[in-house]
């Protein structure tokens, strides 16, 4: 059992925090140093729970967003000491990263540094395109077989007027994710425009729904 005080148990972790940051960096760094790169491991952990929180892998965020801060590559081990995990972990997640297009290599052999990919934005309309899109067209397709059963079936205890806004609050949320999906193309703003047009007519509606 451990009969160390707290306060020494603390001062323990810290020094050892301390001197975990010395040997990732060859030197002893002044305190400044030390501040910087609990706050850029911070930032890692943040990234992390926000790719975790859209289905991906929390690993993922962190090591893509240590590469994306670095100013220059960095090799897998120097990656996997600096987040305290192994080095299999960051190979399977740099291997899963590669293929979205997110990281590469810099260099050739198997011991190449790697860098990240700071243009995201073509994994994130991938991603948006084979995965929310599909799952908003399911509600579509699902919601106009509703309809057109409500409208040509006995009369029935769901209402024809809410099934009507459902539909359209989806084609609304798919008209902006395609505003977002073109958003690098000529005539974004003009789509842009009239998906608003499109928002203030629902908005309205919703006055009559019963």
């Amino acid at each position: 059992m451990n009969n160390m005080p707290a306060s020494e148990n603390i001062q323990e972790s810290s020094v050892t925090r301390r001197s975990s940051l010395r040997k990732l960096s060859g030197v002893n760094p002044p305190p400044q140093s030390e501040r910087m790169e609990r706050r850029i491991l911070q930032v890692c952990d943040a990234s992390g729970s926000l790719v975790e929180y859209w289905g991906f892998k929390s690993i993922m965020g962190r090591v893509w967003t240590l590469l994306a801060l670095r100013g220059a590559p960095m090799h897998q081990t120097r990656v996997a000491d600096t987040l305290g995990v192994s080095r299999s972990l960051v190979s399977g997640t740099i291997t899963d990263l590669m293929q979205y297009g997110l990281v590469r290599a810099v260099g050739e052999g198997r011991n190449a540094p790697y860098e990240a990919v700071v243009d995201v934005w073509p994994a994130v309309t991938d991603v948006l395109r084979t995965r929310e899109w599909i799952l908003l067209e399911k509600a579509r397709l699902a919601l106009e077989a509703a309809l057109e059963e409500v409208q040509s079936g006995p009369p029935s205890a769901y209402s024809e007027p809410r099934i009507r806004f459902l539909l359209t609050m989806v084609k609304a949320v798919q008209g902006l994710l395609n505003v977002v999906l073109s958003v690098r193309r000529p005539g974004a703003a003009a789509g842009l425009r009239g998906w608003v047009s499109t928002m203030k007519t629902l908005i309205e509606s919703l006055r009559t729904i019963r």
